[in-house]
C-alpha cells in the first residue's frame, strides 16, 4: 500500500516518512506543494493517501489540500503544528479525512492512517466504484457477491467473499494483516491469531489459480494481477 507524505520547510517531514515506513507502508515524499500534486495528477498516479504538511515552502498546505480533493480521490491527513480550533474546523471542512496534531505520538499516527484507509476501501466497495472485478477468467460480482470462473459459480463463505472483494478490490497493492482484519472483521473480537491464515488457505483451495493470493512477508496479502494475453 502506497501512502504519500508532503513535506514542509525541513527534514522533519522526511523523518515523518521513515517512521511511517517502519510499519509496512510504502511512502514517497514532496518536498513542496507543487511536486505534489503534479504527483498526484500524473498519468497512471495511484496514491491511497497523503499527509500533508501545512507550512509549505512554495504554496499554503490548505490551497494544496483543497487542489488535492478537487483532482484526486485520495484522502487526505493534514499533519501540523497549527493547533487551533478555526484550523482544524478549515481543514475539514477543506475535506481533510483527519487533522492531527503535532507533538504526536507515532502509534496514533499510525492508527489514524489505518482508519482513513479502512473507511476509503470500506466506502469504495460499498459504493460500487467498480460493482464487477475481473481477474483474468475470475469474474467478482459485487452486488450480487457471486464468483465464477468460465461460467462455473465458486461457492465462497460470506467472510471468504468479503476477503477476496477487499484483495481483488486492488490487484497488486498489499493490504497489512491489520487491514485485512479490520476491513473484513471490522474489529468485532471474532476472530483469533488463526483466523486470517485459516481463511486465505480454505479460498486459494477454491480458486483457479491458488497462486492469485499472494503472501507479502512480515507485511500482508495482495492479489497478483493475471499475465495479460
Amino acid at each position: 500500500m502506497e501512502e504519500r507524505g508532503v513535506g514542509g520547510r525541513s527534514a522533519r517531514s522526511a523523518g515523518q516518512c521513515r517512521r511511517v515506513t517502519r510499519h509496512g507502508f510504502g511512502v514517497r515524499h514532496a518536498r513542496t506543494g507543487g511536486e505534489a500534486l503534479q504527483a498526484l495528477t500524473s498519468e497512471g498516479a495511484e496514491f491511497d493517501l497523503v499527509l500533508l504538511g501545512l507550512d509549505l515552502v512554495d504554496m499554503d498546505g490548505f490551497e494544496v489540500c483543497g487542489e488535492i480533493r478537487k483532482r484526486t480521490g485520495a484522502p487526505v491527513i493534514i499533519v501540523t503544528a497549527r493547533g487551533d480550533v478555526r484550523s482544524r474546523i478549515h481543514g475539514l471542512n477543506l475535506g481533510a479525512a483527519d487533522y492531527v496534531v503535532k507533538p504526536y505520538d507515532t502509534g496514533e499516527l499510525i492508527a489514524r492512517i489505518r482508519a482513513v484507509s479502512r473507511r476509503t476501501v470500506s466506502k469504495d466497495i460499498v459504493e460500487g466504484v467498480r460493482t464487477v472485478l475481473y481477474l483474468g477468467s475470475l469474474i467478482i460480482d459485487l452486488p450480487s457477491r457471486q464468483v465464477s470462473v468460465d461460467n462455473s459459480f465458486i461457492r465462497l463463505t460470506p467472510k471468504e467473499f468479503d476477503l477476496l472483494a477487499l484483495l481483488a478490490g486492488r490487484p497488486g497493492v498489499v493490504f497489512t494483516r491489520e487491514q485485512i482484519m479490520d476491513g473484513v472483521w471490522h474489529n468485532s473480537g471474532a476472530w483469533t491469531g488463526n483466523t486470517l491464515g485459516t481463511h486465505i488457505s480454505s479460498l486459494r483451495a477454491k480458486l483457479p489459480v491458488p497462486a492469485l493470493i499472494e503472501a507479502v512477508r512480515g507485511v500482508g496479502y495482495r492479489i497478483v494481477p493475471p499475465a495479460e494475453g
